[in-house]
């Protein structure tokens, strides 16, 4: 007997089918990297179902739904979502759940994160809270789920038993999951020269149509070989094609399973080969009840109350399977990752054996250091620098912050102003819109350093729509003249020395700078003053080799860190979240040992590349002798 709230499985004839005249609704869900069925969303889940009531064996394109799954497709013959950009691959599975439970209803159980987002349960977790909720219980305790949470229903509360952190949950109506009757869909292989009808011309289906083109080259050629080998043999060898890379256990099933999980499928009858050939052992599964699942079935039909069957078969590869790493595979591999996950597909396809080997995890922070072990670097002064609200404002009158740097044009060139846009022999393009005592629209000056020139009226215009800071920069060469200042927050900068060495840096120490910003206010300097600001992934932990360079690239960065330019209040690149502290424009190496997001070591020209962007930004080794 089902326990409430796990996926709805009736066992008929010993198979994992339901009655034909059974509604039941359909969730996709995928495997995460801690072995844990996260739920697609309920317009993704009617996507992919259209595209399986048109093609089973076909591929699902999930950018054409929702935008931010852009790199990834699903291939409905080996039941796997693949990362297009990184090569990814995980496994994917279409459950069932009652018609009358939260996905049917449309509800969603949510529990807030520590980025003040929500991330909604797995879809067991919400069928139980959503069970609870309707019998008006006070409180549920999920420890039978495997987890140690209490669900307060009167805070809206979710409570760590074990360190009593709580965290706010919240239950929302969003689309219902779609709804299917009748018999499960049996799994079937790519037929040979298939086609699903006029393809898309978008880049996606491109690579998706040109990935279903080779598979279907390679099945063929197997095909034929497997068939030429066994010609004139008597007997024949039930071959029922796997396609579990995830686990990496066999493709080729005993003769007596006749039968595949979830249904009567129809095996391929091959003529075994004659006795005098000899063939590799194949590595067989160990029998399971007929009403269970077994791991590596191609299937669409695996339920919820055997998710844990999957996790007892990642044991040791078998013999001859390789071992396909297709995750953070960086530049310096003999493959492209995506090239990898796609070898993966076509090789499954083809029904190859394939293991994807466990792809490894950045080593973002070195081992435990004792207080005593953090040092001072060498040469650099203190250890701790901080940015206070009263350093950070410096009003300049704009006229004469442009005369200082300026020159007079007596003779003006007939060329354009790249500010305005405006001939120079011509008034400023701001004439009307800018008015300033002393500055006359058709006045042109010359920028000391580079000679490039510019009506004055523009270089007031320009630097008013920046951060004021008595600097001036060439918007033609970005040669920078004074001090140029940001707009980063107040916060805290740390650097020691710790005695652990970086990859590519193995004679020197390492030194570990700690950024701490923390959330607030925005000023007028930001861009929208009087709104908050987050702060996410503070503190930040920096690394660089305790060699003579690194110190020098040290002491530019406590330079930069004082004129606030390490960072600024804008949108991330990675979340696309808006009014949050980003980094600005100076690359910083935040993976510890190892370079598999390209923020690690080695990486033997970071400390010139570091230079050169701290340069951009008028920090100079120049600043080092003042």
């Amino acid at each position: 007997m089902a326990r409430p709230g796990s996926a709805l499985m009736i066992p008929v004839n010993g198979l994992g089918y339901a009655p034909q005249n059974l509604a039941r609704v359909v969730v996709w869900e995928w495997l995460n990297e801690h072995g844990r069925w996260r739920p697609y969303s309920a317009a993704v889940c009617h996507h992919i179902e259209n595209v399986l009531k048109s093609d089973s064996r076909g591929t699902v394109v999930l950018g054409q739904v929702d935008p931010q799954l852009v790199p990834y497709i699903i291939d409905l013959q080996s039941m796997h979502q693949f990362r297009q950009d990184t090569g990814t691959m995980r496994p994917v599975q279409r459950n069932f759940y009652d018609p009358s439970s939260a996905p049917g209803k449309g509800v969603v159980w949510e529990w807030e994160n520590d980025s003040g987002s929500w991330t909604p349960y797995d879809m067991e977790i919400c069928v139980t809270i959503q069970n609870a909720y309707e019998k008006q219980h006070p409180w549920l305790d999920l420890t039978s789920l495997g987890f140690c949470y209490l669900i307060d229903f009167n805070s809206m509360a979710q409570t760590n038993r074990q360190s009593q952190r709580k965290r706010r949950l919240r239950r929302r109506m969003d689309l219902a999951y779609p709804l299917t009757m009748g018999s499960i869909p049996k799994s079937q292989s790519w037929p040979v020269g298939a086609s699903s009808g006029q393809p898309c011309s978008c880049q996606q289906c491109i690579l998706v149509n040109s990935t279903r083109a080779a598979s279907n080259a390679i099945l063929a050629s197997q095909r034929r070989k497997v068939y030429a080998g066994a010609s004139g043999a008597t007997g024949t060898l039930t071959m029922v094609r796997q396609s579990n890379t995830f686990a990496g256990t066999s493709l080729w099933a005993p003769p007596s399973s006749g039968t595949g999980v979830g249904g009567p499928a129809k095996p391929e009858q091959v003529q075994s080969p004659p006795p005098a050939a000899t063939f590799p052992r194949p590595h067989v599964l160990p029998a399971l009840p007929a009403s269970g699942t077994i791991s590596g079935q191609n299937n669409l039909n695996r339920p919820g109350t055997q998710r844990t069957a999957m996790g007892s078969t990642r044991g040791a590869i078998p013999p001859g399977v390789p071992a396909l790493p297709v995750k953070n595979l960086t530049g310096s591999g003999p493959v492209h990752p995506a090239l990898a996950g796609m070898t993966g597909i076509l090789m499954c396809a083809a029904g190859l054996p394939v293991c994807l080997t466990r792809a490894p995890k950045p080593i973002l922070h070195p081992p435990p250091i004792n207080k005593s072990d953090m040092k001072p670097v060498p040469g650099v002064n203190g250890i701790r620098r901080k940015t206070k609200k009263k350093h950070l404002k410096r009003g300049k009158n704009p006229e004469d912050v442009v005369r200082r740097y300026t020159e007079k044009v007596k003779v003006v060139p007939d060329e354009d102003c790249t500010i305005c846009m405006e001939r120079l022999v011509t008034s400023s393009g701001y004439e009307g819109v800018l008015s300033h005592k002393g500055v006359k629209p058709e006045l042109v000056g010359k920028l000391g350093k580079c000679g490039h020139m510019y009506h004055l009226l523009c270089l007031v215009a320009m630097y008013n729509n920046g951060n004021k800071d008595g600097s001036l920069q060439c918007p033609t060469c970005k040669a920078i003249y004074g001090e140029k200042t940001g707009t980063q927050p107040p916060g805290k900068m740390e650097y020691h020395v710790i005695p652990h060495c970086l990859p590519g840096y193995p004679e020197s120490k390492t030194i570990r700078i700690v950024y701490d910003i923390p959330a607030g206010i925005q000023t007028n300097e930001h861009p929208n003053p009087g709104k908050k600001f987050s702060a996410r992934g503070f503190p930040r932990h920096c690394y660089l080799p305790d060699n003579e360079k690194g110190r020098k690239v040290l002491k530019l960065l406590i330079i930069a860190w004082d004129r606030r330019l390490i960072f600024t209040i804008g949108t991330s690149n990675t979340t696309g979240e808006s009014d949050t502290v980003v980094w600005n424009e100076i690359h910083h190496k935040t993976e510890f040992g190892s370079n598999l997001t390209g923020h690690g070591y080695p990486d033997p020209n970071y400390l010139d590349n570091v230079l050169t962007e701290l340069s951009a930004q008028g920090v100079c080794e120049d600043a080092l002798k003042d």
